[in-house]
């Protein structure tokens, strides 16, 4: 509903009146708040109505009180790197302003818009009052959090203090350094206030969303974070939120599922309180265990707030004229169920990351195995070591040395001038869309937040690393562990003719991974995701009755919010192969079928109760054979389902399906029966099925097993052990392991010709182009279509294959 009042207003600007060229008027949040309710409400994106005090109040405010020579006094000759000197005049200043007098004309026509809005939607609302600097909000720099908001606030009284407090607020502590380190000059700077009706989110739940994925830049997702409550808790960070990633292009082809969820602990939440005279209008209560353990909003609602996302961001790229990122609230009303979008600025750090120069951080492999101190969301994507310094609260700031890990249960604005000095944050409390989380992407260091326990870990002069370089889960160590630091500039790379493609296990990595020069996934291993998501043997949740009851126990935890253990199986395995696969969309993802053999089967949860012990398990019960035995059939069954939902219902049809360790023709019809039979059916809906070539069998039988296969990829591990002889487990023969070997080499080339031969693709995903270079040369000499790499080698590899295609063709 659009205000109507016929009253002319000098400094009132209702939302149906401004746009986003307004930045000077009235701020960059009224702005846009304005740009949305203009353009974008017509379209059925809900933003509710309000209006912005312009900056010219502010002004005006301070002429009509002679203020400003008294701030010049204060603030021309501050010294910023003296906290005590800051806080000091920056005290002196806000109290000048907020004991200010507002001059009558304001005054005036504050009240008759106050009352404007109220006339028409009830007397019983209640109005977010945000403050909205005129240089905030801009593509290049954030200045998020630096003022000041408050919400449900009703009554004249209530709401002209909170706009005087918005007014003073332009000069906090953090606001001042801020402006001072980015070079804006306090005086070039006004504030305006945005004045907008209250979603009722206090009986449901609100968050931040973003159309880019904020610690790699990958721009085809959009994240929601969301905990129940008023937004403040995680804009600020006070809570741990719940996650959901919706890929953007298949969305916008019509599919409707979400990507992948995290559930947050979100242990408060932050309501209206019951004070009459709204002295304190907002209080923070504990969830309940039923609302901690259920999402705070359903899949339904996370894709329509990113259908929402996806319009917003496509007008504001259209009005830059280049894509546009952005950063974006919404509310639900608990009263009506209806979704809000209440904010929308652009995304300013992982949009403005240059892309030309990729630097990897990657921890020795022996840190892979140590236990860390402290685990929780990682925030970037680097490694840092510094003396550990745990802060309690703000009055303690001053002990912090430059170069110091930062350990805090949270952090706020008021913090940053210590978190500038810092060589890394962890904290207690926060998700990705926290405070700590913002700044340490903007100061470019990692971070680990959520981790519950790290003030009580973790010691203040205890040397720590803080590793954000292995996935979503970030890890605290104890000492200074071995990393290194890979430069390249993309800029000057070549694209070989050969198809370079990667071998990647872990979902997380999938959005760093896809900045490398690549064409796809060569091979994705479903056991990355069976191990550390799912955790338990399939069979196991299927039939937990069957298990220890320790087993049981453990599954139960696991399988918590689901209906059922083939539920969850379901749900977590489509959501890993679902984000390897959006990372890399539209490039091909082969996709490699469950290949554990029986001692790795039994080591999941439960997994003993199902699986025989074999004395050469590498040699037994694993591939094919398992799909096509009655036993495992109900758990292979799983494995299609998850595959089929992420094909046909996320929309990622570029995943490809292969199966690894087929022994035999028969073997083959047998499988490709089975998956048509469990709904995945070889040419349907593009579907193509690849077979591991790594028995010799599989060469020598080329020809008959490409009339089942639209592709084979060689696994120079197993095919190397089954052509030498030599168990690859065992370190009495290790050394006569070798892909280099003559046998082998033969084995390969064979490979490759039989492919051709029967216009199959062919490709390796085997480890040895990774670790020789004269092996991956061997191997575009014999003209393969494709050379799947492990990730830290593409970048080595590139340069070798481009010299082989040369020599090649000369």
């Amino acid at each position: 509903m659009n205000q109507t009042s016929t009253q002319t207003f000098n400094y009132i600007r209702f939302f149906n009146e401004l746009r986003i060229e307004d930045v000077p008027l009235v701020g960059g949040k009224n702005a846009s708040l304005g740009e949305m309710y203009q353009e974008l409400v017509p379209q059925g994106i809900p933003v509710p109505n309000g209006f912005a005090i312009t900056a010219e109040a502010y002004r005006l405010l301070l002429e009509h009180n002679h203020l400003w020579s008294r701030l010049h006094s204060l603030l021309d000759t501050l010294n910023p790197h003296d906290s005590l000197d800051l806080q000091s005049r920056g005290a002196q200043v806000r109290e000048a302003i907020y004991g200010a007098q507002i001059p009558d004309e304001l005054f005036n026509e504050m009240v008759a818009a106050y009352n404007s809005l109220t006339q028409q939607y009830g007397e019983d609302i209640s109005f977010a009052v945000r403050s909205s600097a005129t240089a905030e909000d801009l593509p290049t720099a954030s200045f998020a959090g630096q003022q000041d908001t408050y919400l449900n606030i009703s009554g004249i009284p209530s709401y002209i203090d909170a706009c005087k407090r918005c007014f003073a607020s332009l000069f906090t502590d953090r606001a001042i350094h801020y402006r001072i380190d980015q070079g804006f000059d306090h005086f070039e700077v006004a504030l305006s206030i945005g004045v907008q009706l209250m979603v009722r989110s206090d009986m449901a739940s609100s968050g931040v969303m973003f159309t880019i994925d904020t610690e790699t830049g990958f721009q085809d997702v959009v994240l929601i974070t969301g905990a129940y409550g008023l937004g403040e808790n995680v804009v600020q960070g006070v809570v741990d939120p719940d996650e959901f990633y919706v890929h953007k292009p298949t969305y916008a082809k019509g599919f409707r599922r979400v990507l992948r969820r995290h559930k947050g602990a979100k242990k408060i939440k932050m309501v209206y309180a019951s004070d009459s005279n709204h002295r304190t209008p907002v209080r923070n209560v504990p969830t309940s265990h039923l609302e901690r353990e259920a999402y705070c909003i359903s899949d339904k609602e996370a894709l329509l707030l990113a259908g929402y996302a996806s319009r917003i961001e496509a007008h504001y790229s259209a009005k830059a004229g280049k894509a546009r990122p952005m950063d974006i609230e919404w509310a639900k009303d608990g009263k009506t169920g209806e979704l809000f979008i209440v904010q929308a600025r652009p995304e300013t750090v992982a949009s403005q990351t240059q892309q030309q120069m990729l630097k990897q951080y990657q921890v020795a492999p022996e840190v892979d195995a140590l236990v860390p101190l402290v685990t929780g969301r990682s925030v970037g994507s680097k490694i840092a070591c510094g003396p550990a310094r745990v802060i309690e609260s703000v009055a303690n700031l001053h002990e912090f040395q430059a170069g110091e890990v930062l350990v805090s249960d949270i952090t706020t604005p008021d913090w940053e001038p210590v978190m500038k000095i810092a060589s890394a944050l962890v904290t207690n409390r926060g998700g990705r869309t926290c405070h700590a989380a913002i700044i340490a992407r903007e100061l470019g260091i990692p971070a680990v937040v959520g981790t519950a326990s790290g003030t009580e870990r973790i010691q203040t002069g205890q040397m720590v690393t803080v590793s954000c370089a292995q996935g979503d889960l970030g890890r605290v160590y104890d000492r200074q562990q071995s990393f290194k630091i890979i430069e390249t500039d993309l800029s000057s790379l070549q694209k070989p003719t050969t198809e370079v493609m990667m071998n990647v296990g872990n979902p997380e990595v999938a959005f760093s991974l896809n900045t490398l020069p690549n064409d796809g996934v060569g091979l994705a291993r479903m056991e990355f995701i069976i191990n550390n998501t799912i955790q338990a043997h399939p069979l196991a949740l299927l039939q937990p009755d069957k298990v220890s009851e320790k087993a049981q126990q453990r599954i139960a935890k696991l399988t918590q919010g689901f209906a059922c253990g083939a539920d969850f199986f379901v749900q977590k395995l489509s959501e890993g192969i679902g984000t390897l696969a959006a990372g890399f969309y539209p490039k091909p993802v082969v996709l490699r079928l469950s290949d554990f053999k029986s001692n790795e089967y039994a080591n999941l949860i439960g997994g003993k109760a199902f699986e025989a012990h074999e004395e050469n398990p590498m040699l037994g019960f694993r591939g094919a054979s398992r799909y096509n035995d009655e036993r495992f059939a109900p758990a292979f069954a799983l494995e299609c389902q998850a595959i089929k939902l992420v094909r046909e219902q996320m929309g990622l049809d570029n995943v490809i399906v292969m199966v690894p360790f087929c022994r035999r023709v028969e073997e083959a019809r047998a499988v490709l029966d089975n998956l048509a039979a469990n709904g995945l059916v070889r040419g349907q809906q593009g579907l193509q099925v690849y077979m591991m070539c790594e028995i010799p069998n599989n060469v020598l039988l080329m020809d008959e097993f490409s009339a089942f296969f639209d592709g084979f990829s060689i696994g120079t591990n197993d095919l190397t052990q089954l052509v030498l002889g030599v168990d690859r487990d065992s370190e009495k023969v290790a050394y006569d392991f070798d892909e280099r070997d003559p046998g082998v080499m033969k084995m390969v080339q064979w490979a490759i010709e039989g492919a051709k031969r029967n216009g199959k693709h062919i490709s390796i995903c085997g480890q040895a182009p990774s670790d020789f270079p004269d092996f991956a040369e061997f191997l575009v000499a014999l003209g393969i279509d494709t050379i799947s790499l492990n990730p830290d080698s593409v970048l080595k590899t590139l340069p070798i294959i481009l010299q082989a295609e040369a020599k090649r063709s000369n």
